[in-house]
Formats: structure tokens, sequence, C-alpha cells
């Protein structure tokens, strides 16, 4: 996830999904995230649902996060 600064609901992704999330809060400002932003398509910043492998499996950016959408796909990625 890259987001500018740490959101409550994105920072308790880990305490609702255990040990099957890691949540990454990453400095949207530094020159590497910057590319990395870029290359996600964001402006500024936004959150990302990657894989174990780094694979992005959801992108919401900038301003268009909505923090249910997230913990709908991670259900279903994580399965009962």
């Amino acid at each position: 996830m890259i987001c500018a600064k740490q959101k409550p609901a994105v920072s308790g992704l880990e305490d609702e999904f255990g040990k099957k999330v890691t949540a990454k809060n990453v400095d949207a400002t530094t020159a590497e995230s910057r590319k990395e932003i870029a290359a996600l398509g964001f402006k500024s910043h936004g959150l990302v649902i990657r894989s174990a492998d780094g694979e992005a499996l959801l992108k919401q950016a900038d301003h268009t996060v909505d923090i249910e959408e997230v913990r709908k796909k991670l259900r279903e990625l994580l399965g009962p």
C-alpha cells in the first residue's frame, strides 16, 4: 500500500485479517515511491493489494480509495 499518511482503516487491516495480510505504508514523497506511483497510474498516492509475488491485484488511486471495496477484495482473495 502506498499512502501519503497512514489512515486508521488501512492500518487496521492487519488486525482485521490477521497474519494473512501484511500492511505496509510507504512515504509517497520519496523519489523511489514517486516512480512506483507513476507506474501504478496514480497521481500522488493510492492503495495497492499485491500478491505474495508482487503482482498488483487491486489498485485504487488517490482519493478514490474505498476501504469497503478493499475489505471485499481481501475476503475474496483469502477465502473463508
